[in-house]
Order: C-alpha cells, then structure tokens, then sequence
C-alpha cells in the first residue's frame, strides 16, 4: 500500500531540525528531499499517523521551519519505476 503523500518547502536551516523532529516520532512519516534547489521536502505517511503528523508539521509551520504543505497524489504511483 501506498502511503499519503505530502510535499512542504522546508527552508535549507531548517532541515535538519524538521527531519530530526520527526525521526524522534517513531514512523510518523518519511521524509526525504524531493528539490534541494527549491528545498522541496516530500513526505510518505499512513493513514494512522496523518493525524499526528499534521499535528506536528502545524508545530513546525508557526515556527517558521516549514512552508507551504501540501497534501498531493502520491507521485509513486503516477511516475514509473
């Protein structure tokens, strides 16, 4: 199965904080960087964690770490493999 599929503008500073916040919630959500030029981070999550997950990146967005989130088609369905 394929999880939910989120895409956010995390700006390079912040990176390495949102990755690290997010890893320290046991499977939440991967995270990986989709556009290091734009600093376009994707996110895979399941249906059990969306809750939390969006929880914490409305945290991370009210302290300006990250911009933009939105939940999209999952692109690994739509791109070929």
């Amino acid at each position: 199965m394929y999880g939910i599929y989120f895409q956010a503008h995390v700006p390079p500073a912040s990176c390495l904080w949102v990755i690290g916040i997010l890893k320290s919630y046991e499977h939440v959500a991967f995270a990986r960087t989709l556009d290091i030029n734009q600093s376009i981070v994707e996110f895979f999550v399941t249906e059990e964690t969306k809750e939390s997950f969006l929880a914490i990146m409305h945290m991370l967005s009210c302290q300006n770490m990250v911009f933009d989130l939105k939940e999209m088609p999952n692109r690994l369905l739509q791109e070929p493999l």
